[in-house]
């Protein structure tokens, strides 16, 4: 059944809610900000303290630290990727 173009503005505004829902709050509001995809402070932070623990635990000779600070700067890359999905939880089985 073909949609009409006013419900799918309809639907695509009520999934932009859903999805970001700061954003969708700015745009109305005529100051729009950075969609979350692009938002990247926590990533920056993330690398930061990775840095810092790497450092230091190469100036200590403490292979624990280093190890923190390399999983860490992963975890921090990963953040930078745009496209990333939100965990979707697995679905039931059939009874």
């Amino acid at each position: 059944m073909p949609q009409s173009d006013e419900e799918r503005l309809v639907a695509l505004a009520a999934r932009c809610e859903r999805d970001d829902p700061r954003f969708t709050r700015a745009l109305g509001a005529g100051r729009p900000v950075r969609p979350r995809e692009y938002r990247r402070g926590r990533a920056w932070w993330t690398v930061a303290v990775a840095v810092a623990v790497l450092v230091t635990g190469a100036a200590v000779a403490d292979g624990l630290l280093v190890t923190s600070g390399l999983i860490l700067a992963g975890i921090g890359a990963q953040l930078f990727d745009p496209h990333r999905t939100r965990p979707r939880r697995c679905p039931r089985p059939p009874h």
